[in-house]
């Protein structure tokens, strides 16, 4: 009997050949705009796997550790992503200030030229069957799924983060779970459109959905702002004497993240309230 192929596989088969030729590209040079594009196709492969595990989780023997080689990687495009937004922050601030942030700039170009080797040395020392062993095993993985067990395994996901959600709103908005929030958003909308590519209707109607993209797009300042103020304080935590310039920009970015958390604060429980009672 001939196994059939699920239409799913068809978009997880793209990710992975663009994924795989970002990967290349990075072996000649690391860059970070072609990181960050890395990255966002290795969360969706991430996703992918994990949407596998949950189909397959009652079959003994099976285990859905394909996306385990690329965790590493995973782990420094997102420093490099980090550092790409601490520096774009550092830019806003002489712009802003006309101020220069020598002794600072110094110490994230260090960091960085320290990230990029680390992160080359990473992909130049990966084994290149890693990519066609996470491709064969996916299709494997992937043979014989009817349409209706992905749609329950993907709302099954969903639900999930949903869950999380509603913890996060029990809890208090720290930056921890607003940091969560913001990842938790991301996933819904990669798993709300794989459900569309399937010719399933979405869970959200198209409402719900613009209030979810609106949220994801504030929290982006917010969490590039929190990451700003983690970085310069880090900095300066073993400083003895710290110059007025400095005091100032942390009080600044204290004050934004304030400003920012609030806001984010009270759009979060306005999305919660219609999508969690």
């Amino acid at each position: 009997m001939q196994r059939k192929t699920s239409p799913i596989f068809q978009a997880f088969e793209q990710q992975h050949r663009e994924a795989k030729e970002l990967f290349l590209a990075l072996g000649k040079q690391i860059k970070s705009k072609k990181s960050i594009e890395l990255y966002t196709k290795l969360s969706f492969l991430e996703l992918y796997s994990d949407l596998m595990a949950k189909i397959h989780f009652e079959k003994e023997g099976l285990q859905f550790d394909f996306f385990t080689p690329f965790k590493p990687l995973q782990k420094n495009l997102r420093k490099v992503h980090h550092l790409k937004l601490v520096q774009r922050g550092i830019l806003g601030r002489m712009t802003q200030t006309g101020e220069t942030f020598n002794s600072y700039s110094s110490y994230l170009e260090k960091e960085k030229k320290g990230l990029y080797t680390e992160t080359f040395d990473q992909i130049i020392g990966s084994p290149l069957k890693d990519w066609d062993e996470f491709l064969l095993k996916s299709l494997q993985s992937s043979n014989n799924i009817k349409p209706l067990t992905i749609n329950t395994a993907i709302n099954q996901l969903i639900q999930e983060e949903l869950e999380y959600f509603q913890l996060d709103k029990r809890n208090g908005f720290d930056s921890k779970g607003l940091k969560d929030i913001f990842e938790g958003l991301r996933k819904i909308i990669m798993l709300e459109n794989l459900l569309i590519h399937l010719g399933f209707n979405s869970i959200f109607v198209e409402k719900i959905h613009q209030e979810i993209e609106q949220l994801k797009e504030k929290l982006k300042p917010w969490y590039a702002n929190h990451l700003e103020l983690q970085s310069l304080t880090y900095f300066l935590s073993d400083k003895e004497n710290v110059s007025k310039k400095y005091i100032d920009w942390v009080k600044d970015l204290r004050d934004k993240k304030k400003s920012l958390s609030s806001q984010v604060e009270k759009q979060a429980l306005s999305l919660f309230q219609k999508i969690l009672d």
